[in-house]
């Protein structure tokens, strides 16, 4: 990693945005070419071989990944999205805590469901715009306090969330979901050793993520409910549909969320993810793209202020900003931006001999 006055700038403004901008007016011709928006441009013609190449649907995907990139480039880059979801009964919630370290997500009595999106984070600092984006409500907020004292430094900036269970009757759980899973940095799905093979999960999500298998995990829960002979066999059924479904490199780790069988496995990859910065790189190598190098540049001004109200400083208090640029070669393929507090902490980098 190397740092400079301008680079980090330079990249962020310049590079990605022309990629945006780009993206942008491809949408903006596209939509004229399918009389959605204004006249193509004079002289270009309209045959059905041109206007087939911007059919609606993948318009409407790159309107939308416009949208995303835009939103969450603006905020922080210094913390990982990884989300739970699953189905009802699949023991999430119950998973979510035991990661957490407490009771956060109440697991279902009478009728196991998951209405409401739950977050916990480690280090807590930033996060605030970030959940507002992911419409997590304050009340089901959570942060780990005092994670360097707790042994947990390795999972600073994780941002966990606890999605609502995907087969619930609400309407707007479901769309929670669909929209969550597309906005996390990485999904880890729980399966129940019941339903691990039903057709819901697997054709809804699973399937149409075959090209992204390496920002996904599937865990296979509640494995103390079985002896050690169908353990083995349920989880190499599961690998077996996988496979069969294109998620060859989607890993399956069989655990137990009530007895703790499993989840070093699952807190090890969490570290891992959080740790390299894998959310990143593993995404943009999804689509065949591949990180060489991470650029900052570092800077102080004073703090707008919805950082000061996140950050708890008084308006105009002098903050380090942090730009980073994740680059392919020449290309700068992510940006983000890392606030804190400069009377507070100090920055300290190491660097390769």
């Amino acid at each position: 990693m190397t740092s400079s006055p301008s680079t980090g700038r330079r990249l962020s403004e310049q590079t990605l945005s022309r990629r945006l901008d780009a993206l942008a007016e491809l949408i903006r011709i596209g939509r004229a070419r399918q009389g959605q928006g204004e006249e193509p441009p004079q002289g270009q013609g309209q045959n059905d071989e041109t206007v087939a190449g911007f059919g609606p649907a993948l318009l409407d995907d790159a309107d939308a990944v416009l949208k995303r990139a835009g939103e969450r480039l603006r905020l922080s880059g210094s913390h990982t999205v990884i989300a739970l979801a699953g189905g009802t009964g699949s023991g999430k919630s119950t998973l979510f805590n035991a990661l957490s370290g407490a009771s956060f997500s109440p697991p279902g009595v009478t009728r196991p469901t998951t209405r409401h999106v739950h977050a916990c984070v480690w280090g807590i600092q930033g996060a605030g715009p970030l959940l507002d984006w992911l419409n997590v409500q304050r009340r089901h907020r959570y942060a780990r306090a005092s994670v360097l004292d707790s042994g947990e430094s390795d999972l600073d900036g994780l941002l966990l969330l606890d999605l609502p269970d995907h087969d619930s009757v609400v309407t707007a759980s479901m769309a929670a979901v669909d929209r969550l899973a597309k906005l996390a940095d990485m999904v880890i799905w729980v399966l129940d050793p019941q339903k691990y093979a039903d057709a819901a999960v697997h054709n809804r999500y699973l399937i149409p993520l075959a090209g992204h298998a390496s920002v996904f995990t599937v865990v296979l829960n509640q494995i103390d409910t079985l002896p050690p002979e169908q353990i083995r066999d349920c989880e190499q059924d599961l690998r077996r549909l996988l496979d069969a479904e294109g998620l060859t490199d989607t890993p399956v780790l069989p655990v137990s969320a009530r007895t703790g069988e499993g989840l070093g496995d699952l807190r090890a990859l969490l570290i891992q993810t959080v740790r390299r910065n894998r959310a990143v790189t593993d995404r943009m190598r999804a689509i065949g793209i591949t990180v060489d190098q991470v650029v900052e540049e570092i800077s102080v001004r004073p703090a707008l202020s919805t950082e000061a109200a996140v950050l708890g400083l008084p308006a105009g208090a002098p903050v380090l900003v942090i730009d980073r640029a994740h680059q392919a070669g020449p290309r700068t393929v992510e940006v983000g931006e890392v606030v804190i507090a400069a009377d507070r902490f100090r920055l300290r980098y190491r660097f390769p001999a």
